[in-house]
């Protein structure tokens, strides 16, 4: 894709993704993502905010030829990311006296990541500006966004916020911002450190702003609305919803799940099923973000719970979700001796609540399942009270 002028002197220069699979080699792309760079052209300076994925550096260059940059003052570095910085001494090469601008964290982390030199950086602090010329960049702090040392670039003239992770959804650029996908692309990247993404979201939500300029996906043109869903989507408010993760190897788990499922559907309670051993994460995020409750459900193999369990179980821990409340099912062969290992998978659940576990020796019984339609109506007891 060719650059795009986003506002006069303001242009994205970045690469889409389609193809990419993975993020963090963990959460499925179903769209891919998009690296977006972009070009600010004052008077006087040239910046460039944020680079792309080493993979799409070619893409980079080729549009800032197009472009017709032939001189690059600053390379404002956002965050230390290899998706965003991975560029960086690609783009010194092709203009060595740039110099990269970013906080003393970052600088840090980015000689660590790509081996950059002292003498290629100038710093910056919180409410700095750099004058371009008719165009000013005014820097503000934004630690734990998802890394320790992320910041944002505010260029006051055009009241345009280039915020590269924060805000963003994994999408190709030029399209329209979707709700779902940046439902999800929150769910799996900012959720655990939700409680700094509010008190930074309030900040944005107070300055003057007519687009917001992440680093993957669309422009977002409507500020206020896309402030609104976050600021559900990072409060600590759930749903009367339940999410069940489940792998079955001989069909009695998943027995177990569908009476489950069907016994908490009979008390108004909005559950979601993931066979994670056929579909592994995805959705998985989505559905996680304001569920009540988790339900981690897993047959026994060689004397352990499934693997592919453990994983998932692992996944959404590290997650840090919102939910209240969680229990473990499953059956088993000789010895239920699996519960103890998905409990010690899931150590950031200690504000969450677990509620008596049920299994099944062998295939369900009536016995086996009248325990689930007691678990239905112990979790509707418990959701009364969110």
């Amino acid at each position: 894709m060719a650059f795009t002028e986003i506002k006069k002197g303001i242009y994205w220069v970045g690469a889409n993704h389609p193809e990419r699979k993975f993020f963090d080699e963990l959460f499925p792309l179903p769209e891919g993502t998009s690296y977006n760079s972009y070009i600010v052209k004052g008077t006087e300076k040239i910046a460039l905010i944020d680079t792309v994925d080493p993979v799409k550096a070619d893409e980079l260059i080729a549009n800032l030829r197009e472009l017709n940059v032939e001189r690059l003052d600053y390379i404002i570095s956002n965050h230390a990311e290899q998706d965003h910085s991975g560029s960086i001494p690609r783009i010194l090469e092709l203009y060595p006296g740039a110099k990269v601008v970013t906080n003393a964290k970052c600088k840090t982390m980015l000689m660590d990541l790509l081996d950059l030199k002292d003498e290629n950086f100038a710093l910056v602090g919180e409410n700095e500006a750099l004058d371009l010329g008719g165009k000013t960049l005014k820097f503000v702090l934004a630690p734990w966004v998802h890394w320790p040392e992320t910041m944002f670039t505010y260029v006051a003239e055009e009241k345009i916020l280039f915020t590269c992770d924060f805000l963003g959804s994994h999408e190709s650029f030029g399209g329209t911002y979707d709700e779902e996908d940046g439902k999800r692309y929150f769910a799996e990247i900012m959720l655990p450190y939700r409680a700094f993404f509010r008190t930074h979201l309030e900040r944005v939500a107070g300055m003057d702003l007519e687009m917001i300029a992440p680093s993957h996906g669309p422009i977002i043109g409507e500020p206020a609305k896309i402030i609104g869903l976050h600021r559900e989507w990072a409060s600590e408010r759930v749903k009367n919803k339940a999410l069940i993760a489940y792998v079955s190897m001989h069909g009695s788990t998943e027995k177990m799940v569908r009476h489950l499922e069907n016994a908490l559907a009979k008390k108004g309670i909005e559950t979601k099923v993931f066979d994670v051993a056929k579909t592994g994460f995805e959705g998985v995020s989505s559905e996680l973000l304001d569920s009540a409750t988790v339900v981690f459900a897993s047959a026994v193999v060689l004397n352990e719970a499934h693997p592919a369990l453990l994983y998932a179980a692992h996944a959404i821990n590290i997650l840090k979700p919102k939910a209240k409340f969680y229990t473990i099912i499953g059956s088993y062969g000789w010895a239920a001796t699996h519960a103890e290992q998905i409990k010690g998978a899931l150590g950031n659940f200690k504000s969450a609540e677990l509620i008596a576990p049920v299994f099944a020796k062998g295939t369900p019984k009536e016995a086996d399942y009248a325990k689930l339609d007691a678990l239905a109506d112990e979790i509707a007891k418990r959701h009364a009270g969110i």
